[in-house]
């Protein structure tokens, strides 16, 4: 025991000889060279060493997380379109032989059913048993003429719409022309 304190005694009184004789302007006592002043003190401890490597993995760190923020954004737009073009080729299925405009009926639900999209974003296009149409009114004169002709039952219709892909991190967008998001669905007509 007392062999372990003297040996801690003696380390300490050579880390103190050492910071004095680094630092000291007395006489007789040599001076080191400039270099070499600073590195006993930084032999005697790691304080600052979890602050250095905080400041070094901050900006891994700030671009991971915005990465990950910015791909949840483009996740949650893309589930929306889905969910919204689903519910609205359900729709015009279920209002086969009701309406004069079945591409009017189709765009107001998927608008209705994504209310985090930009609707003036939206475009849509369709399939009326093999027939297609774009845009958000196509009016048949009567429930048995054009587009509204061809929903009859048994047959399938398909609603498309697209929304622009637009990316934006730290105030800097990254709009892609040919980045779009694409949702698709076909339902059998009541």
């Amino acid at each position: 025991m007392k062999g372990q304190t003297d040996l801690r005694e003696r380390t300490n009184a050579l880390e103190c000889n050492s910071i004095r004789a680094a630092t000291s302007t007395e006489p007789g006592v040599a001076r080191r060279p400039a270099g070499r002043q600073f590195l006993p003190l930084l032999r005697l401890g790691e304080q600052g060493q979890s602050l250095v490597e905080f400041a070094l993995l901050v900006p891994i760190l700030l671009l991971l997380t915005t990465g990950i923020f910015v791909f949840g954004a483009a996740m949650n737009n893309y589930m929306q379109l889905t969910n919204a073009v689903s519910v609205g080729a359900r729709t015009v299925a279920i209002n086969a032989g009701l309406t004069t405009d079945p591409c009017a009926i189709a765009s107001n639900a998927i608008i209705a059913a994504a209310p985090g999209l930009s609707a003036s974003s939206l475009s849509f296009s369709y399939s009326f048993n093999g027939t297609p149409a774009s845009g958000k009114s196509c009016n048949s004169a009567s429930t048995t003429a054009s587009y509204a002709g061809d929903l009859m039952s048994g047959t399938n219709v398909t609603v498309t719409a697209t929304y622009p892909l637009n990316l934006s991190v730290y105030g800097k967008v990254f709009n892609l022309s040919n980045a779009v998001l694409t949702a698709s669905s076909t339902e059998l007509v009541q």
